[in-house]
């Protein structure tokens, strides 16, 4: 079928089937030594989200774990070049990283993604792809004062002075977890929480202790 060409309507999904793996995600969590999930990272711009997700992939890398991290600013370089900040493609850019995530997750990586997913039901989009207990939601909390004393990319001056439409925080809703599966204090330092994080991949049994 040329790039022109394209099913017909209607036909699409009974034209597209699953293909089943040889070798199943037990097997490459068996050969890794530990299991596949995603650590969702979610909070406002600033908040720290990056910093947090980049320390914990460092410390696991340490520990002989296989990592992944999907950073908000990268996948908008490639896979989710195509699409604005408005709620439609902000739902969609999620949508892309949830389908990407589950890919890697049936590798048998532990995925870290940093996304602000501003929206509570996109973020619960992407936990019902998932099987249970491979998608933990991580709320960064930290003030949006915080946050804006911060601005480590200069992003809320442009938001407050009109040059960003759409900003999280300041002219755009942010819907906080209302029971996140890990609570982070923003305000707290990296490497404690980090400690935090590893307490609660070992807890699970999802790395070794």
């Amino acid at each position: 079928m040329s790039e022109e060409q394209t099913l017909p309507t209607g036909l699409e999904d009974e034209n597209v089937v699953w293909h089943p793996h040889t070798i199943t995600r037990a097997e490459r969590e068996a050969f890794n030594g530990h299991k596949g999930v995603v650590l969702w990272f979610t909070g406002l711009s600033g908040s720290g989200k990056s910093s947090i997700a980049g320390e914990l992939e460092q410390a696991l890398h340490h520990r002989g774990v296989s990592t992944y991290l999907l950073d908000g600013d990268n996948v908008r370089h490639g896979l989710c070049r195509d699409l604005s900040f408005s709620d439609q493609d902000r739902r969609e850019n999620i949508r892309r990283v949830g389908e990407v995530a589950k890919l890697m997750v049936d590798a048998g990586l532990v995925v870290l993604t940093a996304f602000i997913s501003p929206h509570r039901a996109e973020r619960q989009m992407v936990r019902e792809m998932l099987d249970k207990g491979r998608f933990i939601e991580v709320f960064v909390d930290t003030p949006l004062a915080v946050c804006e004393a911060r601005d480590p990319k200069g992003l809320y001056k442009k938001a407050r002075a009109g040059e960003i439409r759409n900003f999280t925080g300041i002219d755009s809703v942010y819907e906080a977890p209302e029971r996140p599966d890990v609570y982070l204090d923003g305000e707290q330092l990296v490497t404690n929480l980090t400690e935090q994080l590893l307490d609660v991949l070992r807890g699970q049994a999802i790395i070794k202790p």
